[in-house]
């Protein structure tokens, strides 16, 4: 199998869809979905753990990096988004790798598209929220629909990164910063709502989803915690848990070799035997 190299610069979709594929072309597909205010670039630290064993699939969702937004986003429009991206590029199947926002897409998919979905990781991604939790996230919508990304960048850095990690690495501070703030501030809430309001679809779904799948949080991932995650695996049949000790939402990027070493030992069982 040809390899098709990592770092590749992004294409553009007949959508608009902004996509990139790493790896062994052949191999089977594994798609990265990223989540809200973010873009494909979350997952640099992932793909070369995944690429010599996976065809890896990254892209910008609807209305994020250099993909155009929707009219009307929802979940189903975000999984019919990468339906179609998957279609123009010859693939009938894939194992979904989705964070947050991305993991809420990734269970539509394979409740829309069950027959595509080889197997499905889900990392640091809602489960139903408490009441209290809830109203938080709301007033956030409602912050970003006000003052746009800004009003809500500095205070989502805290609780995606520990308190000594963000202090020793500005650097990646103002990265990840700049994709949030690059979002435009007429439909950035847009996304947020549904990160918001789009659980009740995807809990306790029927029927219910029966691929392999890996749930993974931090145990400091206050909005997207423990107990999220075994509620999330409870739903699917033979779902294995993992709970990163130490690491808040954005465990992928500040110690992706905790992520990334067990992912890859999921997929290549799952998917290479």
């Amino acid at each position: 199998m040809a390899a098709l190299g990592g770092g590749r610069p992004m294409k553009r979709a007949a959508d608009g869809t902004a996509y990139a594929l790493h790896g062994r072309e052949g191999a089977p597909l594994v798609v990265l979905i990223h989540g809200l205010g973010l873009t494909h670039e979350v997952w640099d630290q992932m793909i070369p753990a995944l690429a010599p064993r996976f065809c890896v699939l990254t892209y910008d969702m609807l209305g994020h990096g250099q993909t155009p937004s929707h009219p009307k986003p929802d979940l189903s429009a975000l999984a019919a988004q990468l339906a179609r991206l998957m279609e123009e590029l010859g693939h009938t199947q894939a194992a979904l790798v989705g964070f947050s926002l991305g993991g809420m897409i990734a269970r539509r998919f394979a409740q829309d598209y069950p027959a595509r979905t080889t197997a499905l990781a889900i990392l640091h991604s809602p489960h139903r929220r408490s009441d209290t939790a809830q109203a938080a996230i709301v007033a956030r919508v409602a912050q970003a629909q006000g003052q746009g990304p800004s009003a809500t960048v500095e205070a989502a850095l805290q609780r995606w990164f520990t308190d000594d990690f963000r202090t020793q690495n500005p650097a990646m501070m103002d990265k990840v910063r700049s994709w949030v703030l690059g979002n435009a501030p007429a439909t950035y809430p847009d996304y947020y709502r549904i990160l918001a309001s789009g659980i009740d679809e995807i809990i306790s779904p029927t029927p219910p989803i029966t691929c392999p799948a890996l749930v993974v949080t931090g145990d400091q991932d206050y909005g997207n915690g423990p107990e999220m995650t075994f509620a999330i695996a409870a739903e699917i049949a033979g779902a294995q848990t993992l709970i990163l000790p130490a690491l808040r939402h954005m465990a992928l990027m500040e110690a992706p070799d905790l992520t990334n070493a067990p992912l890859l030992a999921f997929l290549t069982k799952v998917l290479h035997g």
